[in-house]
């Protein structure tokens, strides 16, 4: 029995629920060389800067317990560079591209999507509100609702509308479902999350800290429990809202536990650092996790552990109650 696979971020189809996450594949030549890029549900860019950026110092990668820091900065040649050359790559071979944006103020978001809005091969575009906004103090947009919300709905405003908005959040919050909601009401039409919470190593030997910039982002299985816990928290305030689910996705059974959180699309991101084939194991072991349990279609299993034991999967609900005289 074959599993049907398919997902929806918002109203576009993808054939399979995996994706990169930002900053992990590049913008897809690097994968390239390994599989076809049609095997994915979605490709996800680094994250496209108005600039061109070479990145924070090294060293900026640092391994820790089951997982990875890292600080590189958005480095990239800038948004130019993107539209003349990766996207159209891309576009050409039919590519589903998530393009992923960062910016220092909303301007800067503004003027990204208004670049954008009109270039072919942009199936949606995932804003990275985890960047700091140089017009207050450098605060991270992602922190505050009113300051994210400010972003997406400048964004969603410019963008067209076929081209669903994803804002992409933080764990470091008190409260995400508040961020969340904010930019939801602000226009966003799917969620992605999470990005990477703030670590920091220190190196005894040199007894200095292990990146130049001192704290970086934290990566891998470590941050697994905290990503399935804000997708959890998000999907039961937000059921309604398409979520990607990311951090620390190694196998199959990582990605089963997100999508019984409530996320409809998974990326995958530290795992292709050593397996440039995870991608396409990890869709692979979902696909037999769900067969195995009966599962005819991968959106019965969206957000089932919210159901209460032996409850019909939601479609069937939604049938019944369409039939009821």
């Amino acid at each position: 029995m074959s599993v049907d696979m398919r997902t929806f971020l918002a109203h576009v189809e993808l054939a399979n629920p995996i994706t990169t996450a930002a900053g992990c594949a590049s913008s897809g030549r690097e994968l390239a060389q390994f599989f076809d890029l049609h095997r994915l549900g979605a490709l996800t860019t680094r994250s496209i800067t108005m600039a061109p950026r070479a990145g924070r110092p090294t060293p900026r990668m640092a391994e820790t317990p089951s997982g990875m820091l890292n600080a590189v900065g958005l480095q990239g040649p800038g948004i130019d560079a993107f539209l003349e050359r990766e996207l159209p790559w891309l576009a050409q071979r039919g590519i589903k591209t998530i393009v992923s944006i960062g910016g220092g103020t909303v301007a800067e978001y503004s003027e990204l999507a208004r670049r954008l809005a009109d270039a072919p091969g942009v199936t949606a575009l995932e804003v990275n509100l985890s960047c700091p906004n140089m017009e207050d103090r450098g605060r991270v947009f992602a922190r505050e609702g009113s300051a994210a919300a400010e972003v997406i709905a400048s964004v969603r405003s410019i963008m067209r509308y076929d081209v669903p908005v994803v804002a992409k959040l933080a764990p470091d919050v008190a409260d995400i479902v508040s961020v969340a909601r904010a930019c939801v009401d602000a226009g966003a039409d799917a969620l992605s999350m999470i990005n990477n919470p703030l670590g920091m190593a220190i190196d005894t030997e040199a007894l200095r800290p292990s990146l130049a910039a001192v704290t970086g982002g934290l990566s891998g299985p470590a941050i697994l429990p905290l990503a399935v816990r804000c997708v959890w928290q998000v999907h039961a305030a937000l059921p309604g809202v398409p979520l990607i689910g990311i951090g620390g996705v190694m196998t199959g059974r990582d990605a089963f536990q997100l999508v019984l959180a409530g996320a409809c699309v998974v990326g995958v991101g530290t795992a292709l650092f050593h397996d440039p084939y995870a991608c396409l194991r990890i869709e692979r072991e979902l696909e037999d996790l769900l067969r195995a349990r009966g599962f005819q279609r991968l959106a019965d299993a969206v957000g089932l552990a919210h159901r209460p034991p032996g409850s019909a999967p939601r479609h069937l609900l939604v049938d019944t109650e369409e039939s009821t005289p």
